[in-house]
């Protein structure tokens, strides 16, 4: 959808925001280097044309509560915020030690991270995750059992539920697709979020790896609270209400900035 008579500015506005996937006024006002009574301006025209959807403090790309994006398309929203995220959990992996990657871009960008690592094992139901780590020698990669999703590669089904119950791990990495206010963990495919849940269940620490459009963005099934997470990595500044709830659930927030 387009608009009519829309500037530079906001046309560059949108592209900042769907690389993002959201973003709040004053990160905008930031990066484009304008006022935010500007910002405002203009989020509400793009937003009354239905190319932005905006929430407190902020704006998002429009997105379902049922279907996820293309996985092509995820892979390249926010790469960059990613990579960061993905050298920041790297740094804090010791060397030596068990994890279970699950299913999402940003769990890939991640194993990608770790192929200088040594002693590893890592168990995944992630088809992508394998082939990546399965090149670092230092690393032994276990892969679960269960149905291949072929649009990600993810592996998942009662049997991949079962298989991930015979280990206890000392990380748990996972990814997500939402964030919501109220503090909930979100995803769209009940099969896969039932893997997740076990994954959470079956770690003495669980990290979560999601970059800032996940925040206040909507998703149908519920995976998890914030109070289930030791730790946060994420690539900007939670917005509102996202630091409070955090300090409440006790979660550590490691921010990989630019």
């Amino acid at each position: 959808m387009a608009i009519q008579n829309s500037n530079p500015r906001q046309i560059n506005l949108l592209d900042t925001v769907r690389s993002r996937g959201s973003v709040t006024v004053e990160q905008l006002a930031d990066m484009l280097g304008v006022t935010l009574q500007t910002v405002r301006r203009d989020v509400q025209r793009l937003a009354d044309a239905g190319l932005l959807t905006r929430f407190h403090g902020g704006v998002r790309v429009p997105s379902s509560t049922t279907e996820n994006i293309g996985y092509q398309q995820r892979e390249t929203l926010n790469a960059e915020g990613k990579a960061r995220i993905a050298q920041a959990v790297a740094a804090k992996v010791p060397n030596g030690c068990s994890l279970i990657l699950n299913i999402g871009t940003t769990t890939e960008a991640v194993a990608k991270a770790l192929m200088r690592h040594r002693g590893l094992r890592v168990i995944t139901n992630n088809l992508n995750v394998a082939n990546i780590l399965s090149d670092n020698p230092e690393c032994e990669v276990i892969v679960a059992g269960g149905s291949v999703r072929a649009r990600d590669r993810a592996i998942v089904g009662e049997a991949t539920v079962d298989f991930i119950r015979q280990f206890k791990v000392d990380i748990a990495l996972i990814g997500i697709s939402s964030i919501e206010s109220d503090g909930s963990l979100r995803d769209f495919d009940l099969r896969e979020v039932k893997v997740a849940q076990t994954i959470i269940a079956q770690a003495r620490e669980v990290w979560l790896a999601a970059d800032a459009s996940k925040f206040n963005r909507p998703a149908m099934v519920q995976l998890a609270e914030l109070s289930q997470i030791d730790c946060l990595f994420t690539d900007a500044e939670p917005p509102p209400p996202f630091p409070e709830l955090l300090e409440r659930a006790q979660v550590r927030c490691e921010i990989a900035r630019a």
